[in-house]
């Protein structure tokens, strides 16, 4: 990895633990989520100008050979969706452009590693992939995996370890949000978006139990909206 890259890998933004975040009345809130939430901890307009930033970034580090950009579903899709259309917006107005392929995947022990949003990581066992094509196609290829947040990273190498057996030109990872934890392995993604306190957010097509899915900021949901969705 160049000089560059490395640099790179810590050009995010930092929520720091003691942050007061922002008021719900501030912005506007979906009226079934008013009473589940704590606080807004990143503003909608705020991630959507952090992600233009990223796709700029990715977009000068990869070349005319394009990239086959890898979404992790499903709370990966929004920001997935919203990274490409920046780089699209790029291709159009710049003076190159990184052609684009995509695909979709699912991690079959994802669901178990963020169980509730708990901070017991018991989860070792090895993942399986669902979904997308054939793995083999991405040999010789540059690919871009999207995730929506890192806890741990235990997940991520594990996924790094499968894609790296087909043998791709490169990999690297995007990650909106990566959590700030003592029980983190010590992976950090090549382009991040938020370093975020170890606390239990939502919002971003981040879930609670399928919830908050609607929901454009990230925020932090309460004992309460824990309770109400916990049995949904």
């Amino acid at each position: 990895m160049s000089g560059e890259d490395s640099k790179r890998r810590t050009n995010f933004i930092t929520i720091p633990d003691d942050t007061a975040g922002y008021r719900l009345d501030e912005f506007c809130i979906p009226l079934h989520y008013e009473d589940d939430l704590s606080r807004v901890l990143i503003p909608a307009g705020l991630i959507n100008d952090r992600i233009e930033r990223l796709a700029r970034d990715i977009v000068e580090d990869f070349d005319e050979d394009g990239l086959v950009a890898l979404c992790v579903l499903k709370g990966g899709y929004k920001f997935f969706t919203d990274l490409l259309d920046k780089i699209k917006g790029l291709n159009r107005n710049l003076g190159r452009s990184v052609p684009l392929a995509v695909d979709f995947i699912r991690l079959k022990s994802y669901v178990d590693r963020e169980k509730a949003w708990t901070k017991d990581d018991k989860s070792s066992g090895q993942i399986e992939v669902i979904g997308g094509d054939n793995l083999k196609n991405l040999q010789g290829k540059n690919v871009l995996i999207v995730e929506d947040i890192i806890d741990t990273g235990k997940t991520m190498q594990k996924l790094l370890g499968i894609l790296e057996s087909v043998k791709p030109k490169c990999i690297k990872v995007a990650s909106m949000l990566v959590k700030r934890t003592t029980r983190s392995s010590g992976y950090k993604p090549d382009y991040t978006g938020f370093e975020i306190p170890d606390i239990f957010i939502v919002g971003y097509a981040l879930d609670y139990n399928e919830y908050f899915r609607d929901l454009n900021h990230v925020c932090e949901i309460n004992e309460e909206g824990k309770k109400k969705y916990a049995s949904k």
